[in-house]
């Protein structure tokens, strides 16, 4: 169990021909985080937005930006998001890049690092990571596309990342990323998850803000 609980909407669940609306309903909320969807269509089969509509956003907000490259080669982005305005930015393991390179970049740059997997990547392919990052994004739908239903097999990389972080002394956050709702976020608390990204579950909930509040009300047992 958590000790605390972050909620960070995603932005590509918002409107994508106003995201600045996106955005500033989210602040609404009073959530402290927002999740930015980065997609090249090329690792995943869509694309969404660049550096330009970061670094338009973050003249608007002081939000904690928590930037997911879904990218094929994120290694050559990572300066472009920096400069952009990301707080922090996650990178996949499955791709073909230098891994431990590109968190060293990050990470010397004052920004926090982030490693993510996909629902059918085993949990030891990120396992040299660990020590370098402060963030694991567990991915529970596939990646690539808005509104899919959560996987919940994917929770037990969550209780394995939770005994991992408690028996190595690690002190990264585990953020749990696809299909995430109400009637899910219990279970994904519960195996160890300090960070629900939510989109199309807050975005279309009929008060974004009481929707926050019932996240924050969960109690576990």
């Amino acid at each position: 169990m958590t000790d605390t609980i972050t909620l960070a909407p995603s932005l590509l669940a918002g409107k994508q021909d106003a995201l600045g609306e996106s955005l500033k309903l989210a602040e609404s909320a009073k959530v402290k985080w927002l999740h930015l969807d980065i997609m090249d269509g090329h690792f995943v089969p869509n694309i969404s937005f660049g550096p330009k509509a970061l670094t338009d956003l973050r003249a608007q907000s002081e939000l904690y930006f928590d930037v997911h490259l879904m990218l094929s080669n994120p290694d050559a982005h990572i300066e472009s998001f920096i400069n952009a305005g990301a707080d922090s930015i996650t990178i996949h393991c499955e791709p073909n890049y230098p891994i431990e390179d590109t968190l060293s970049l990050i990470r010397a740059r004052g920004i926090k690092s982030g490693i993510a997997l996909n629902p059918e990547t085993d949990i030891e392919a990120i396992l040299p990571y660990l020590r370098f990052v402060d963030l694991v994004l567990v991915m529970t739908v596939n990646p690539g596309f808005g509104g899919q239903s959560f996987i919940p097999s994917c929770l037990e990389k969550v209780s394995q990342l939770k005994n991992l972080k408690e028996n190595e002394n690690y002190n990264y956050k585990i953020e749990v990323d696809g299909g995430v709702t109400l009637e899910n976020a219990a279970e994904c608390l519960q195996s160890g998850a300090d960070i629900l990204v939510c989109g199309t579950a807050f975005y279309k909930s009929r008060n974004p803000q009481q929707f926050h509040q019932d996240i924050l009300d969960i109690k576990l047992g």
